[in-house]
């Protein structure tokens, strides 16, 4: 059992035992407010974005995001407000291709969760088998903080293509018409986070927006419903303008969307957002509930493969 397990276990034990005792829990961390969404999560539902941090690991030199511990204990207290039931981890930039938070929190979710890592070209094939074999099921590419740059993207694909996984990509939206035909190109699946980070206002005429909308046509990639505040101009508490683009590509291909949570929201300097009002924001977007569903559950168990 590695350090970072054994704390994951103790510290979720104790959550458990503290919620059997029939007590009230406190504010989840990284997160504002305590009540729980309108929004019903579906059974087998899944927050397709999320990230651990533990400052046991270092983080890279040159890290631009270096928040504080975010514990699995703390995310499942998120899981218990919210009615998640699942998730995937995300390797954020901050430890470069250093995959331990990852793996020790896959280890110790107990098959609740799916990994996407952050690798290089080189990594062995014993290596990608024993990321395959605790959960992973992507490589993140990162033009937004660093890790694993575009110079990687064909590389990766064709290393991990063979074991099913997808490429993740994230990049600020003014990138996407520049590297639209590679991303065509690539063997495998392409999970595109954040909608795009399509830049507002003016995100409908926007040409990453156009972009987005051809790349739905051609079967191989998938969206992420997730950190609405990184682009959108209007912000809390509506993020309207990030939602309209949202509900426009939801109605095209709702078969290739997935949603993510995005805690601890890293990227937000001041308070954080209330994540059961982020949840809440579907009921506008997604008006359907069959399709929230799909969105919900049944699009990310076939995407990460959980079982249905």
């Amino acid at each position: 059992m590695s350090l970072t397990r054994r704390h994951f276990v103790a510290a979720s034990a104790s959550l458990l035992g503290f919620a059997a005792a029939g007590q009230s829990l406190a504010a989840v961390p990284w997160s504002t407010g305590e009540q729980p969404p309108r929004l019903k999560f579906p059974s087998g539902s899944v927050d397709c974005h999320m990230h651990l941090f533990d400052d046991r690991v270092p983080p890279v030199p040159n890290a631009k995001l270096r928040p504080p511990n975010a514990t699995l204990a703390d995310y499942q207290q998120l899981q218990e407000r919210l009615g998640v039931h699942r998730m995937v981890i995300v390797t954020p930039s901050t430890y470069g291709f250093n995959n331990q938070v990852l793996m020790d929190g896959l280890e110790a979710s107990n098959g609740n969760a799916r990994g996407v890592a952050v690798i290089e070209p080189t990594i062995t094939d014993y290596d990608l088998q024993k990321m395959h074999a605790a959960g992973v099921r992507g490589v993140r590419i990162n033009l937004s903080f660093g890790g694993a740059g575009i110079e990687y993207l064909e590389p990766l694909a064709a290393r991990v293509n063979e074991l099913g996984w997808h490429v993740q990509f994230v990049s600020p939206g003014k990138a996407l018409p520049g590297l639209e035909a590679r991303l065509r190109k690539l063997p495998g699946t392409v999970v595109i986070d954040h909608l795009g980070e399509v830049e507002q206002p003016g995100g409908f005429d926007s040409e990453p927006f156009k972009v987005l909308q051809r790349l739905l046509d051609t079967d191989k990639v998938w969206i992420k419903l997730s950190g609405a505040y990184i682009s959108s101009a209007v912000g809390a508490p509506s993020y309207e303008d990030y939602g309209q683009l949202a509900g426009l590509l939801v109605a095209k291909r709702p078969d290739r969307f997935v949603w993510g949570s995005d805690w601890p929201h890293v990227t937000e300097k001041g308070s954080k957002p209330d994540d059961a009002l982020l949840a809440d924001l579907l009921l506008g977007w997604i008006p359907s509930e069959s399709i929230r569903n799909q969105i919900l559950s049944l699009n990310p168990s076939k995407l990460y493969g959980f079982p249905t």
